[in-house]
């Protein structure tokens, strides 16, 4: 009976320590497991961390390049061409920019001193069709002058708009603490810095849209004017060709000094006219008054002669 019992007891304690063995294996496994779970979680978020951060880097580095590949050059020409027609070399150069998808701008008209006719024009044309245009154009006549100007502007593109998002970025934040603000002071100066900040973003816009007409569109200055009239030679005929000219000459010095005579006295005659309207009404005036009585004659009294006396016997 007690090695019955013995036996009993020893095997409900070895079951309970089985027991209790599993239930200790059981729960270091399950936080084995979950902390390898959280171990994976944290590398997958690492991974995906990485990843966003690589595409990112990635898509920035693309978007650089892009940008950098990208210039911005604004083209210029002036062209100064001789034609014998001018309106007619005018008409057919509207003509060529109106084929290269341009448009005409600034144009003035003027005639010089001699009467030759001078036109100044403003063409506008895409950078692609601007050297064929060049070549058309200076076909139109003689070309006397070709200046040609390419300025490169990408760092002040790329500036530019660099610029203009990060003010539109300050502006919404301005309009964020507007909406935030609560004190009158406060909202009074943020209206006012707000004010700033949108004019300066106007600015830059305005910049902006500056630069992408001067890119978007080459500018070619043409010059056109009529070429000088040539004098022809004078022939030498000789001596009596040199008497004419001597007497021409001769001739036309006394007709320019009988006119600077004739206008001299013409010049002098109202005064002349005065003058003797004056002494006419002097002379009448003379006639009129009687004349002053002439004085006494005064008695002559002779000398007696030198050396006359007594006579001496």
């Amino acid at each position: 009976m007690n090695r019955s019992l013995a036996a009993l007891a020893a095997a409900l304690l070895a079951a309970s320590l089985a027991v209790a063995g599993c239930g200790a294996g059981s729960s270091s496994n399950d936080s084995t497991a979950s902390s390898a779970q959280r171990g994976a979680a944290a590398a997958d978020a690492g991974g995906n961390e990485k990843s966003s951060a690589s595409g990112s880097g990635s898509s920035t580095g693309t978007s650089k390049t892009a940008n950098l590949v990208q210039s911005y050059v604004v083209r210029t020409a002036t062209l100064t061409v001789e034609a014998k027609n001018v309106p007619d070399a005018l008409a057919k150069a509207r003509t060529l920019v109106d084929g290269a998808g341009g448009y005409v701008g600034d144009e003035s008209t003027s005639l010089d001193a001699a009467g030759r006719e001078h036109s100044r024009v403003q063409l506008k044309v895409p950078p692609a069709d601007y050297e064929r245009l060049l070549e058309d154009l200076a076909g139109l006549g003689k070309l006397t002058d070709r200046k040609v100007n390419a300025e490169d502007v990408t760092s002040q593109v790329v500036d530019v708009q660099s610029r203009i998002k990060s003010q539109q970025t300050s502006v919404a934040r301005l309009r964020e603490l507007m909406n935030r603000a609560v004190k009158l002071s406060d909202v009074v100066t943020l209206e006012g810095e707000l004010s700033t900040r949108e004019a300066d973003l106007e600015a830059l816009q305005a910049q902006q849209k500056s630069l992408k007409e001067r890119t978007d569109m080459a500018t070619v200055t043409l010059v056109l004017t009529e070429p000088e009239a040539v004098a022809a030679a004078k022939k030498d005929d000789g001596v009596w060709a040199s008497v004419g000219d001597a007497l021409g000459a001769g001739w036309h010095a006394f007709y320019v000094t009988f006119r600077a005579i004739l206008v001299a006295l013409a010049a002098a005659l109202p005064f002349a006219a005065l003058a003797a309207l004056v002494w006419v009404l002097i002379r009448t005036l003379r006639r009129r008054l009687p004349a002053p009585s002439a004085p006494a004659p005064a008695p002559v009294t002779v000398p007696a002669p030198i050396g006359s006396g007594p006579e001496e016997e």
